[in-house]
């Protein structure tokens, strides 16, 4: 263990704060609170670039590690020990720049989701992912660690959304890709590798991203089943048949979750004009019969809200894997455990309420030798802390797409100090 991972002591924590309040001023340290503290010794609030860039410049003298935070959740559920600091930007929250015309937005990475789509709703726009907690979500965290929710199968994902990125890399400095508006996207490579790095390549201070009119009457259909095979069989019909702005199978244990007994769930969003709606339930009672709830209004978007927001097991053992979506249902199945299953997208949080010590490194074993014979990958999202060490939480590439990422973290963090061993083969 490096001096940079060891365990310090509450006073050498404490010094490590009263540095940084010499260095960037008062009221900039302070300690962690729950998640944090899983994920960090000492968390810094920056108030500006240029004080994220001290910052950086003193990590890689110090040889001391760094990571962006968000609100900590996804650090402290992958992270098997804590780094020097964790950057938090709630300091750094102003939207730096809208054009409803161009249907465009630049924020700070401290700004939340909830906080851009309250701005956008005002032109009826919106950024259209869905993350769990929108309120909870900043703009960093939202690139960092690729977040996304159910509308994935109409909308895409952070990376089809973003058009610009600002971060601090190596040396302090600010490096930036692509542009504020969408025909100007140079560099879009770049962020392609910034989206979904877990911030382990710099920290992400600014994004761009194209917004999207909100859909007109959001509206949700849900179905039970006594048979998960029934459910992925009527899901599959209705990918075919409409194009879905949403469409899930739940099995029963998030079903129950969500107040419908212990069955099968398809949940199926749709939206448009009266005509269209109109079109769309009657193709959606042939697939799913008349037993089908028709939501419409504020209860269609607090069930979905619901959905988004759905939360896993807190010491549980969760994992997401992506196949192809004819894979899904029997990848599902195979798993034994409870899911959320994004039936057209091909991909399905999966996960068990309990884990028993030792059985997790086999578990996530089965589970990813699964996924890859259905010609996908799987990711764990979620392990208890004590069992985090015997688990690889990233799908490991063929030798070259992995020497290439190496190359990448060589090259963006000589030092190795931005969030360091977590992500792919440790890097």
């Amino acid at each position: 263990m490096t001096p940079t991972e060891a365990t310090r002591t509450r006073p050498e924590r404490e010094e490590l704060g009263q540095q940084i309040q010499r260095l960037l001023g008062a009221g900039r340290a302070r300690e962690p609170i729950a998640p944090e503290a899983a994920a960090c010794e000492v968390v810094v609030e920056p108030e500006s670039i240029d004080e994220i860039r001290e910052l950086v410049r003193k990590c890689e003298t110090d040889r001391l590690t760094v990571a962006p935070l968000g609100s900590a959740r996804t650090l402290s559920e992958i992270r098997t020990s804590r780094v020097a600091f964790g950057v938090s930007l709630a300091r750094m929250r102003r939207v730096i720049a809208y054009e409803p015309g161009d249907m465009t937005i630049v924020a700070e990475a401290g700004v939340t989701l909830g906080e851009l789509n309250r701005l956008c709703f005002e032109h009826r726009q919106r950024l259209p992912v869905d993350p769990r907690e929108p309120d909870r979500t900043t703009v960093g965290a939202m690139v960092g660690a690729s977040h996304a929710g159910p509308t994935r199968l109409s909308e895409g994902t952070v990376r089809d959304l973003l058009i610009g990125v600002g971060f601090i890399g190596h040396g302090g400095r600010l490096a930036r890709g692509g542009g504020r508006v969408v025909k100007n996207v140079a560099g879009y490579d770049l962020m392609k590798v910034m989206t979904g790095s877990f911030g382990t390549l710099g920290i992400v201070v600014e994004a761009a991203f194209k917004v999207r009119p909100i859909p007109e009457n959001y509206s949700l259909a849900v179905r039970r089943f006594r048979r998960d095979t029934e459910a992925f069989e009527a899901a599959a019909t209705l990918n075919e048949a409409l194009a879905m702005v949403h469409l899930e199978v739940l099995s029963p244990g998030p079903s129950a979750a969500l107040g419908y007994d212990y069955d099968w769930v398809v949940m199926a969003g749709f939206a448009g004009n009266r005509a269209e709606l109109d079109y769309q339930r009657a193709k959606i009672v042939e697939v799913l019969g008349s037993e089908a709830d028709m939501l419409e209004g504020a209860c269609a978007e607090s069930s979905f809200a619901s959905l988004r927001d759905m939360d896993f097991p807190a010491d549980g053992l969760v994992a997401q894997i992506a196949v192809k979506p004819a894979e899904l249902a029997r990848c599902a199945r195979e798993c034994s455990g409870e899911y959320r299953a994004h039936a057209g997208s091909g991909v399905a949080q999966v996960w068990f309420e309990e884990i028993g010590e030792g059985t997790a490194e086999q578990t996530v074993t089965r589970w990813r030798e699964m996924a890859r014979r259905a010609g996908g990958s799987l990711r764990v999202l979620r392990a208890p802390e004590t069992m985090r060490a015997e688990i690889e939480f990233f799908d490991r590439p063929s030798d070259g797409a992995f020497s290439l990422m190496k190359r990448l973290k060589q090259t963006f963090d000589p030092a190795n100090i931005f969030n360091p061993g977590c992500f792919v083969g440790g890097l």
